[in-house]
């Protein structure tokens, strides 16, 4: 079982929208893959069109187990532990819990039937993020194509150094996956090329391209693939499926 954190500390760089598709994408290569959703937003539940009481919340302050709050999605082979707002204040819960970095990790040990888990991270370098880190074999970093896209990216790498240092030597990055590209758009050419530059060893060749219909498919609870599986949205997550699947 692989287990991915999906994290940016920025918002809006397409952390949810990559958790939701490549876990969907997966899925339709024949994985079974688990989504756990850790954000207090909760858009990645309500983006597969899943409510639920008990969540993530519920399982890492212990009142229920995270098999207990795993649910099925429409999509075959992809399942998600939910999230809701009551996530929130668990951070401030959690503070005094002892080994509070490593709840979730003894979270998964308990957990089999799946190839891969990726979790959605929220967008701060909390205790949540943290969680997720300790927790995973690898991170993938979605980035924006836009002028601020390197700014913060040097202290996540750094905060991931931290994690690997203190909590999980195995920890590795998955991949900087450059998000919203426009290719008519001399800034995302040129922000591509930047961080191409600097992080050479790290950038998946898929690139992400604003697509409106990958914008329109979370409002209707569906996943790009189970959307529009034709867009270029669908073929774009399809093709970073098959690069996670190559460097397993």
């Amino acid at each position: 079982m692989k287990i991915i954190a999906v994290t940016n500390q920025k918002g809006g760089v397409g952390k949810t929208t990559t958790t939701i598709n490549l876990g969907a994408s997966l899925a339709v290569y024949g994985k079974k893959v688990l989504i756990i959703d850790m954000d207090p937003q909760a858009n990645a539940t309500s983006g597969l069109n899943v409510e639920k009481d008990i969540c993530i919340y519920h399982a890492l302050i212990g009142k229920k187990t995270l098999n207990s709050i795993i649910v099925p999605t429409e999509t075959e082979n992809l399942s998600i532990a939910p999230s809701n707002i009551s996530l929130i204040g668990a951070e401030i819960e959690l503070v005094n819990y002892p080994d509070k970095e490593k709840i979730l990790k003894n979270l998964l040990k308990n957990i089999n039937g799946f190839d891969y888990v990726l979790i959605d991270c929220p967008p701060s370098l909390g205790l949540l993020t943290i969680n997720a880190l300790v927790a995973s074999n690898s991170a993938l970093v979605p980035v924006q194509c836009e002028y601020f896209a390197m700014e913060g990216l040097a202290q996540l790498l750094h905060t991931i150094n931290l994690v690997k240092k203190t909590f999980n030597p195995a920890l590795k990055i998955e991949g900087i996956l450059l998000t919203m590209h426009d290719k008519r758009n001399n800034l995302s050419k040129q922000v591509e090329f930047e961080l191409k530059r600097h992080f050479p060893q790290h950038i998946f060749k898929t690139l992400i391209p604003r697509n409106v219909r990958l914008s329109e498919a979370p409002s209707f609870g569906k996943s790009i693939i189970a959307y529009d599986i034709k867009s270029i949205g669908s073929r774009s997550y399809m093709s970073l499926a098959k690069e996670v699947l190559k460097y397993a």
